[in-house]
Order: structure tokens, then C-alpha cells, then sequence
């Protein structure tokens, strides 16, 4: 991965600043600690976009949140499509409002399982895996999980998806990165 542009980190911390200010009033995300934030939401979801293929794709963040992954791999990504879709409205109009000058980032505030339209990618942090699996596999034909290392041993025995090696989170953690791809139903 090469490294982020001033622009790039300035939209981060922009992002980062706007969160901090929304989270007093909302709770959009449970880490209070910056290093640890940083680190968790930020670092975590560059990791995952840095895996992506090098050519332009759609992705939907499913229950985006506070925008993790989504915001982040869309910054290092701009030539990607993104949708956030958070069934949540007053987190959705967080979104709209760190998006607002994201041209290439929609948000859809509604259920994943009521979403219509098709992705290359479908990714997700901080949600119960095993009610979003065939979600992702209707609506994508690759997944990205940031995931607990232990999930990832669940995770992997779920039908529909083929799912590759877990990757670990070069820092050390205890947590994984695990990439799919939709099981082709043809036969």
C-alpha cells in the first residue's frame, strides 16, 4: 500500500473530528480512547481497503455505523463506488453529513436485507457476522469481514461463501482480516 496523501489524512481527520463531536450525542461508536480508535477504526479499515484489487469497484458497507469501513477505504479508494447502508436513521444522517463531500460515496439508510442493488464487495466491522453472511452473498460477489480472530474459525464454516486464509492485522492484533468470494450456484 502506499502512503496516504496530506489530502487524504486531512480527510480522515476531518472525518475523525466530526465523529468525536456526533459520538457525545449519538454513541456511534463505544471506543473513547484516540489511540485505540485510530487504530481500530481507522488503521483497521485502510488495512481492508488496501486489499482490494487494483482496478475500480463497488462496495457497500454494511452497517456502517460511524462509517467504518467505509468512510476510510473510500478515502484511499476514490476511484471506488461506495455505499454505506445503516438501518439506524440518525447514524445514517451522520453519514450523509461526513460524506457531504464525497462524490463518489452514497448512503441508503435501510436494512442490508431490503437493499436491491448488486456490488462487487460487500465489507463489514462490529456486526454479528452471522446475520449478515447471506446478506453479503446476495448482494456481492466478494467479502471483507474485520474480524476477531475466533469469529474467523466460526465464520469460515458458514455455506455460501469461500472464504481464503484469514490475514492478520500486521500490528499484532488479535484480529483478521477474511476475504470471500460468493459460492457460484451453477453447477
Amino acid at each position: 500500500m502506499s502512503s496516504l496523501t496530506d489530502n487524504q489524512i486531512a480527510a480522515l481527520y476531518r472525518h475523525c473530528q466530526l465523529l468525536e463531536l456526533w459520538n457525545k450525542k449519538l454513541n456511534l461508536t463505544a471506543i473513547a480512547d484516540a489511540e485505540d480508535a485510530v487504530l481500530r477504526h481507522y488503521c483497521e479499515s485502510l488495512f481492508l481497503g488496501a486489499l482490494l484489487p487494483p482496478e475500480a469497484v463497488s462496495v457497500a458497507d454494511i452497517g456502517s455505523g460511524a462509517g467504518f469501513p467505509g468512510i476510510p477505504m473510500a478515502v484511499l479508494r476514490p476511484d471506488c463506488q461506495f455505499t454505506l447502508i445503516e438501518s439506524h436513521q440518525r447514524k445514517a444522517v451522520f453519514l450523509r453529513e461526513a460524506t457531504r463531500n464525497c462524490p463518489r460515496v452514497q448512503v441508503l439508510g435501510e436494512r442490508a436485507e431490503d437493499v436491491k442493488l448488486r456490488f462487487d464487495w460487500a465489507v463489514c466491522r462490529a456486526v454479528k457476522w452471522g446475520q449478515v453472511v447471506g446478506t453479503m452473498a446476495r448482494v456481492a460477489c466478494h467479502a471483507g469481514f474485520l474480524i476477531g480472530q475466533n469469529d474467523a474459525v466460526e465464520l469460515v464454516k458458514t455455506a455460501g461463501i469461500d472464504w481464503h486464509k484469514p490475514i492478520r492485522m500486521p500490528w499484532g492484533e488479535r484480529r483478521v482480516v477474511l476475504i470471500g468470494s460468493r459460492v457460484s450456484r451453477e453447477t
